[in-house]
């Protein structure tokens, strides 16, 4: 409570402690992370179709694909050795290092639990114009931005541990068809918190100004942004109101009638 009450008195012009940066970033992602999307609880509560099911599979399935590409952009902005050998792992977790182990690859597996066609998951076919505009502004905020934001922006795999254990434990209630897909989260339950644990450490240890510590928050506020937006344009498409944009992908609809490769 003490510690709350300090950051809550701070101003942006303060030098925060490790403790107390900790503090703001958690209290970041208990306000804005997808956690609390509609979408999200929607899910958890046994609510959707499998049809909407394979619409978030899907288009999830382009952020995972472009997250080791995300992090290969990070890697090139170091001249660190070893934060480069300790970064790198990331890749290795979703591409693996030969064919079929990552999590790239456990998604798609995933996808199919829905009832998708792997070669229309792969190929892109009827991703929603709104998932593609974020997830690709995830990867120029990555590209221009300093290691550091960068970093920062890596940090909702603070949050992520809670949402993936929840999110298994109401699939196998709600949706046991998809329980041989979830291996790509059974992976991050471990995954993700390691990662989020080194960076964590990073940008407590390299945010040495208020103002860099400030762009750290900022960081983390974007990505939860960028994240909620994702499910925002699924949520539209497929649930609420249910307007789905031309080409996209229609449930129901054959993968051979679903819209040209993006």
């Amino acid at each position: 409570m003490a510690t709350e009450l300090a950051v809550a008195l701070t101003t942006e012009d303060d030098l925060l402690s490790r403790q107390e940066l900790r503090a703001r970033l958690l209290a970041v992602g208990e306000a804005r992370y997808h956690h609390r999307h509609p979408f999200h609880v929607r899910m958890h509560q046994g609510e959707l179709t499998r049809g909407q099911l394979q619409a978030w599979a899907l288009n999830r399935y382009y952020y995972q694909s472009r997250i080791p590409i995300k992090d290969a952009l990070l890697l090139a902005k170091s001249d660190d050795p070893a934060f480069r050998r300790t970064w790198r792992k990331r890749i290795l977790d979703h591409d693996g290092d030969q064919d079929g182990y990552g999590g790239v690859e456990k998604w798609i597996q995933l996808a199919e639990a829905t009832g998708l066609d792997r070669s229309s998951v792969i190929s892109y076919r009827g991703i929603l114009p709104g998932v593609i505009f974020a997830v690709d502004a995830y990867l120029a905020l990555v590209r221009d931005s300093s290691l550091l934001v960068a970093v920062a922006s890596s940090l909702t795999e603070l949050f992520s541990r809670d949402l993936i254990s929840l999110r298994m434990d109401k699939m196998r209630l709600h949706y046991p068809y998809l329980i041989p897909g979830l291996a790509y989260f059974e992976g991050r339950l471990t995954q993700a918190p390691e990662d989020a644990a080194f960076a964590l450490d990073y940008v407590s240890t390299h945010a040495r100004t208020a103002a860099e510590q400030q762009q750290v928050i900022r960081a983390l506020e974007r990505k939860c942004e960028i994240l909620w937006a994702q499910l925002d344009a699924i949520d539209y498409a497929y649930v609420e109101p249910g307007y789905i944009p031309p080409g996209c992908f229609v449930p129901g609809e054959s993968s051979s009638a679903a819209s040209k490769t993006r």
